[in-house]
Protein backbone atom coordinates (compact mmCIF):
# COMPACT_ATOMS: atom_id res chain seq x y z
CA UNK A 1 0.00 0.00 0.00
CA UNK A 2 1.30 3.45 -0.89
CA UNK A 3 1.87 5.83 2.04
CA UNK A 4 -0.85 8.38 2.70
CA UNK A 5 -0.11 11.68 0.98
CA UNK A 6 -0.42 14.75 3.19
CA UNK A 7 -0.66 18.25 1.80
CA UNK A 8 -0.89 21.62 3.50
CA UNK A 9 -2.61 24.80 2.33
CA UNK A 10 -0.48 27.88 3.00
CA UNK A 11 -1.49 31.44 2.05
CA UNK A 12 0.61 33.26 -0.55
CA UNK A 13 0.36 36.73 0.97
CA UNK A 14 3.64 38.28 -0.18
CA UNK A 15 3.46 41.90 -1.36
CA UNK A 16 6.42 43.01 -3.47
CA UNK A 17 7.71 46.56 -3.30
CA UNK A 18 9.34 46.24 -6.74
CA UNK A 19 9.01 44.24 -9.93
CA UNK A 20 12.78 44.55 -10.45
CA UNK A 21 14.55 43.06 -7.41
CA UNK A 22 17.70 42.70 -9.50
CA UNK A 23 19.16 45.18 -11.99
CA UNK A 24 21.41 44.16 -14.88
CA UNK A 25 23.88 46.20 -16.92
CA UNK A 26 26.84 45.40 -19.17
CA UNK A 27 29.63 47.90 -19.82
CA UNK A 28 32.93 47.04 -21.52
CA UNK A 29 32.54 43.31 -21.01
CA UNK A 30 31.64 43.58 -17.31
CA UNK A 31 28.13 42.58 -16.21
CA UNK A 32 26.93 44.34 -13.08
CA UNK A 33 24.22 42.40 -11.26
CA UNK A 34 22.71 44.63 -8.59
CA UNK A 35 20.41 43.54 -5.79
CA UNK A 36 17.66 46.14 -5.74
CA UNK A 37 15.81 45.98 -2.45
CA UNK A 38 17.54 48.87 -0.62
CA UNK A 39 14.40 49.57 1.42
CA UNK A 40 14.99 46.20 3.10
CA UNK A 41 18.80 46.26 2.93
CA UNK A 42 18.71 43.80 0.03
CA UNK A 43 17.18 41.00 2.07
CA UNK A 44 16.83 37.98 -0.20
CA UNK A 45 13.34 36.71 -0.88
CA UNK A 46 12.68 34.08 -3.53
CA UNK A 47 11.70 36.76 -6.03
CA UNK A 48 15.23 38.15 -5.74
CA UNK A 49 16.87 34.72 -5.69
CA UNK A 50 15.30 33.63 -8.96
CA UNK A 51 16.01 37.04 -10.49
CA UNK A 52 19.66 36.64 -9.51
CA UNK A 53 19.72 33.21 -11.13
CA UNK A 54 18.24 34.64 -14.33
CA UNK A 55 20.78 37.47 -14.33
CA UNK A 56 23.72 35.10 -13.82
CA UNK A 57 22.42 32.91 -16.63
CA UNK A 58 22.07 35.96 -18.87
CA UNK A 59 25.67 36.94 -18.18
CA UNK A 60 26.95 33.42 -18.85
CA UNK A 61 25.04 33.24 -22.15
CA UNK A 62 26.36 36.60 -23.38
CA UNK A 63 29.71 36.15 -25.11
CA UNK A 64 30.40 39.85 -24.67
CA UNK A 65 30.47 39.41 -20.88
CA UNK A 66 33.88 38.43 -19.55
CA UNK A 67 33.48 39.16 -15.81
CA UNK A 68 30.47 39.40 -13.49
CA UNK A 69 30.24 41.83 -10.56
CA UNK A 70 27.63 41.19 -7.87
CA UNK A 71 26.63 44.24 -5.84
CA UNK A 72 23.88 45.66 -3.66
CA UNK A 73 22.07 48.96 -4.08
CA UNK A 74 22.00 51.31 -1.12
CA UNK A 75 23.91 51.29 2.15
CA UNK A 76 24.33 47.54 2.47
CA UNK A 77 25.37 44.61 0.30
CA UNK A 78 22.79 42.27 1.85
CA UNK A 79 21.18 41.81 5.26
CA UNK A 80 20.63 38.13 4.51
CA UNK A 81 17.55 36.03 3.92
CA UNK A 82 14.21 37.79 4.10
CA UNK A 83 12.58 36.78 7.38
CA UNK A 84 10.30 39.76 7.87
CA UNK A 85 9.51 42.07 4.94
CA UNK A 86 6.09 42.23 3.24
CA UNK A 87 7.79 40.54 0.27
CA UNK A 88 8.72 37.42 2.20
CA UNK A 89 7.43 34.83 -0.24
CA UNK A 90 8.12 31.47 1.37
CA UNK A 91 4.64 30.25 0.38
CA UNK A 92 4.96 31.09 -3.31
CA UNK A 93 5.75 28.56 -6.02
CA UNK A 94 8.41 29.38 -8.61
CA UNK A 95 9.73 27.69 -11.74
CA UNK A 96 12.49 25.77 -9.99
CA UNK A 97 16.07 25.62 -11.28
CA UNK A 98 16.78 22.20 -9.75
CA UNK A 99 14.93 18.90 -9.52
CA UNK A 100 13.55 19.23 -6.00
CA UNK A 101 9.76 19.15 -5.86
CA UNK A 102 7.73 22.22 -4.92
CA UNK A 103 7.82 22.85 -1.18
CA UNK A 104 4.71 25.00 -0.78
CA UNK A 105 2.13 22.34 0.09
CA UNK A 106 4.46 19.94 1.91
CA UNK A 107 4.01 19.10 5.61
CA UNK A 108 6.40 19.42 8.53
CA UNK A 109 10.14 19.47 8.00
CA UNK A 110 9.72 18.69 4.30
CA UNK A 111 8.58 22.28 3.67
CA UNK A 112 11.88 23.87 4.76
CA UNK A 113 14.08 21.00 3.61
CA UNK A 114 12.87 21.11 0.00
CA UNK A 115 12.70 24.90 -0.20
CA UNK A 116 16.18 25.53 1.17
CA UNK A 117 17.73 22.81 -0.98
CA UNK A 118 16.44 24.77 -3.97
CA UNK A 119 16.88 28.45 -3.16
CA UNK A 120 19.86 28.32 -0.81
CA UNK A 121 22.21 25.35 -1.20
CA UNK A 122 21.28 24.52 -4.79
CA UNK A 123 21.41 28.09 -6.05
CA UNK A 124 24.69 28.86 -4.29
CA UNK A 125 26.37 25.79 -5.74
CA UNK A 126 25.01 26.69 -9.17
CA UNK A 127 26.45 30.22 -8.94
CA UNK A 128 29.75 29.04 -7.45
CA UNK A 129 30.31 26.97 -10.60
CA UNK A 130 29.60 29.76 -13.08
CA UNK A 131 32.48 29.44 -15.60
CA UNK A 132 33.09 33.17 -15.77
CA UNK A 133 34.95 35.06 -13.00
CA UNK A 134 32.69 36.65 -10.39
CA UNK A 135 33.47 39.48 -7.98
CA UNK A 136 31.41 40.48 -4.94
CA UNK A 137 31.51 44.23 -4.31
CA UNK A 138 30.61 44.55 -0.63
CA UNK A 139 29.66 47.67 1.30
CA UNK A 140 28.01 47.95 4.69
CA UNK A 141 26.41 44.77 5.99
CA UNK A 142 27.07 41.31 4.58
CA UNK A 143 25.06 39.25 7.03
CA UNK A 144 24.04 35.55 7.11
CA UNK A 145 22.51 34.88 3.65
CA UNK A 146 24.59 37.80 2.37
CA UNK A 147 27.71 35.80 3.24
CA UNK A 148 26.51 33.03 0.97
CA UNK A 149 26.25 35.41 -1.98
CA UNK A 150 29.71 36.85 -1.36
CA UNK A 151 31.32 33.48 -0.68
CA UNK A 152 30.18 31.92 -3.96
CA UNK A 153 32.02 34.67 -5.83
CA UNK A 154 35.64 34.17 -6.85
CA UNK A 155 36.86 37.46 -5.39
CA UNK A 156 35.55 39.84 -2.72
CA UNK A 157 36.35 43.54 -2.72
CA UNK A 158 35.06 45.32 0.38
CA UNK A 159 34.82 48.91 1.50
CA UNK A 160 36.51 49.90 4.74
CA UNK A 161 33.12 50.20 6.45
CA UNK A 162 31.93 46.75 5.39
CA UNK A 163 31.39 43.99 7.91
CA UNK A 164 30.60 40.28 7.76
CA UNK A 165 28.42 38.43 10.25
CA UNK A 166 26.63 35.11 10.77
CA UNK A 167 24.43 35.59 13.86
CA UNK A 168 22.02 32.71 13.26
CA UNK A 169 23.33 30.67 16.19
CA UNK A 170 21.00 32.90 18.24
CA UNK A 171 18.18 30.99 16.54
CA UNK A 172 19.70 27.69 17.60
CA UNK A 173 20.98 27.12 14.06
CA UNK A 174 24.64 26.14 13.48
CA UNK A 175 25.18 28.57 10.60
CA UNK A 176 23.83 29.55 7.20
CA UNK A 177 22.93 26.83 4.70
CA UNK A 178 25.91 27.29 2.37
CA UNK A 179 28.29 26.46 5.21
CA UNK A 180 31.66 27.56 3.84
CA UNK A 181 32.96 28.89 7.16
CA UNK A 182 35.72 26.30 7.49
CA UNK A 183 37.04 27.13 4.02
CA UNK A 184 36.69 30.90 4.32
CA UNK A 185 38.25 31.18 7.81
CA UNK A 186 40.72 29.41 10.05
CA UNK A 187 38.68 26.97 12.18
CA UNK A 188 39.32 28.85 15.45
CA UNK A 189 38.31 32.13 13.84
CA UNK A 190 35.27 30.42 12.32
CA UNK A 191 34.24 29.18 15.77
CA UNK A 192 34.58 32.68 17.21
CA UNK A 193 32.64 34.05 14.25
CA UNK A 194 29.77 31.63 14.89
CA UNK A 195 29.84 31.33 18.70
CA UNK A 196 29.67 35.09 19.26
CA UNK A 197 27.82 36.15 16.11
CA UNK A 198 29.79 39.39 16.16
CA UNK A 199 30.63 41.59 13.21
CA UNK A 200 33.88 40.79 11.44
CA UNK A 201 35.18 44.11 10.10
CA UNK A 202 36.47 44.13 6.54
CA UNK A 203 40.13 44.72 7.55
CA UNK A 204 40.10 41.65 9.80
CA UNK A 205 38.28 39.62 7.15
CA UNK A 206 41.09 40.62 4.78
CA UNK A 207 43.73 39.55 7.31
CA UNK A 208 41.96 36.19 7.62
CA UNK A 209 42.06 35.69 3.83
CA UNK A 210 38.29 35.94 3.32
CA UNK A 211 38.47 39.25 1.45
CA UNK A 212 40.84 40.05 -1.43
CA UNK A 213 40.96 43.82 -1.09
CA UNK A 214 39.72 46.52 1.27
CA UNK A 215 39.34 49.98 -0.24
CA UNK A 216 37.95 53.37 0.72
CA UNK A 217 34.16 53.49 0.52
CA UNK A 218 34.19 56.23 -2.12
CA UNK A 219 36.60 54.19 -4.27
CA UNK A 220 34.80 50.83 -4.00
CA UNK A 221 33.09 50.89 -7.38
CA UNK A 222 36.10 52.25 -9.28
CA UNK A 223 38.53 49.79 -7.68
CA UNK A 224 36.21 46.82 -8.25
CA UNK A 225 35.57 47.67 -11.90
CA UNK A 226 39.28 48.28 -12.50
CA UNK A 227 40.06 44.82 -11.11
CA UNK A 228 37.28 43.32 -13.24
CA UNK A 229 38.66 45.02 -16.35
CA UNK A 230 42.12 43.52 -15.77
CA UNK A 231 40.62 40.05 -15.39
CA UNK A 232 38.43 40.57 -18.46
CA UNK A 233 41.57 40.95 -20.58
CA UNK A 234 42.59 37.34 -19.84
CA UNK A 235 41.63 34.40 -22.12
CA UNK A 236 38.08 33.23 -21.40
CA UNK A 237 38.83 29.49 -21.50
CA UNK A 238 41.95 29.89 -19.35
CA UNK A 239 39.92 31.71 -16.69
CA UNK A 240 37.20 29.06 -16.78
CA UNK A 241 39.69 26.21 -16.46
CA UNK A 242 41.61 27.84 -13.60
CA UNK A 243 38.35 28.46 -11.78
CA UNK A 244 37.19 24.88 -12.34
CA UNK A 245 40.42 23.45 -10.95
CA UNK A 246 40.30 25.61 -7.82
CA UNK A 247 36.62 24.91 -7.22
CA UNK A 248 37.25 21.17 -7.43
CA UNK A 249 40.22 21.59 -5.07
CA UNK A 250 37.90 23.24 -2.55
CA UNK A 251 35.61 20.25 -2.79
CA UNK A 252 38.52 17.85 -2.25
CA UNK A 253 39.34 19.90 0.83
CA UNK A 254 35.83 19.21 2.12
CA UNK A 255 33.65 22.10 1.02
CA UNK A 256 30.83 20.06 -0.52
CA UNK A 257 30.82 17.40 2.20
CA UNK A 258 30.84 20.06 4.93
CA UNK A 259 27.89 21.89 3.37
CA UNK A 260 25.93 18.64 3.09
CA UNK A 261 26.65 17.73 6.71
CA UNK A 262 25.89 21.21 8.02
CA UNK A 263 22.68 21.36 5.99
CA UNK A 264 21.38 18.29 7.81
CA UNK A 265 22.17 19.88 11.17
CA UNK A 266 20.59 23.12 9.98
CA UNK A 267 17.35 21.30 9.21
CA UNK A 268 17.53 19.46 12.54
CA UNK A 269 17.66 22.87 14.24
CA UNK A 270 14.61 24.06 12.29
CA UNK A 271 12.74 20.90 13.27
CA UNK A 272 13.77 21.20 16.92
CA UNK A 273 12.39 24.74 17.09
CA UNK A 274 9.09 23.54 15.68
CA UNK A 275 8.90 20.62 18.12
CA UNK A 276 9.60 22.73 21.23
CA UNK A 277 7.24 25.46 20.08
CA UNK A 278 9.61 28.30 19.20
CA UNK A 279 9.17 27.97 15.44
CA UNK A 280 11.78 27.14 12.82
CA UNK A 281 13.74 30.33 13.63
CA UNK A 282 14.03 29.56 17.33
CA UNK A 283 11.60 32.25 18.44
CA UNK A 284 13.31 35.03 16.49
CA UNK A 285 12.06 37.26 13.69
CA UNK A 286 13.61 40.12 11.73
CA UNK A 287 12.96 42.70 14.47
CA UNK A 288 14.46 40.60 17.28
CA UNK A 289 17.55 39.75 15.22
CA UNK A 290 18.12 43.42 14.38
CA UNK A 291 17.74 44.35 18.06
CA UNK A 292 20.17 41.63 19.12
CA UNK A 293 22.69 42.75 16.49
CA UNK A 294 22.50 46.35 17.67
CA UNK A 295 22.87 45.31 21.29
CA UNK A 296 25.93 43.21 20.51
CA UNK A 297 27.64 45.56 18.04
Amino acid sequence: MLPKTEYVQRPDDAVYETDSPVLYEVVDGIASITMNRPQFNNAQNSQMTYALDAAFRRAVDDDAVRVIVLRGKGRHFSAGHDIGSPGRDVNKSFERAHLWWDHVNKPGVEFNYAREQEVYVGMCRRWHDIPKPTIAMVQGACVAGGLMLAWVCDLIVASEDAFFQDPVLRMGIPGVEYFAHAQELNPRIAKEFLFLGERLPAPRAHAMGMVNRVVAADALEAETLALAARIAAQPRLGLALAKQVLNRAEELQGLRATIDMAYGYHQLAHAHGQVVGTGHLGGHDAASMVAANKAGS
